[in-house]
């Protein structure tokens, strides 16, 4: 019955700390503000803005350039977050036979 108290308590804390990942906001931008994505810790993208007066039209692939880093650096700061609150948790999990 311990065994199973823990487990639950821990099932528990992970839902709390998924929630919390919903919550949590990464904000990157590249080309000095031209581009500006969101993202939520839980790796899915919020919102994409881009400045219209800061592209420059004859270079589209700077745009896509700028676009990408944004998207790369963006899945980077959420994966670390989304690790971070993690974590302490997974650990725990050995103990249950996951």
């Amino acid at each position: 019955m311990g065994a199973t108290m823990d487990q639950m308590k821990m099932l528990n804390q992970l839902r709390k700390a998924q929630k919390e990942l919903k919550n949590e906001i990464v904000e990157v931008e590249a080309g000095d503000g031209a581009v500006v994505v969101q993202m939520t810790g839980e790796l899915k993208v919020r919102k994409v803005t881009i400045d219209p007066e800061k592209v420059d039209l004859d270079d589209i692939h700077e745009l896509e350039r700028w676009i990408e880093n944004c998207m790369r650096d963006g899945f980077a700061k959420a994966q670390e977050i989304a690790t971070d609150k993690m974590k302490p948790l997974m650990g725990s999990l050995g103990n249950f036979g996951m």
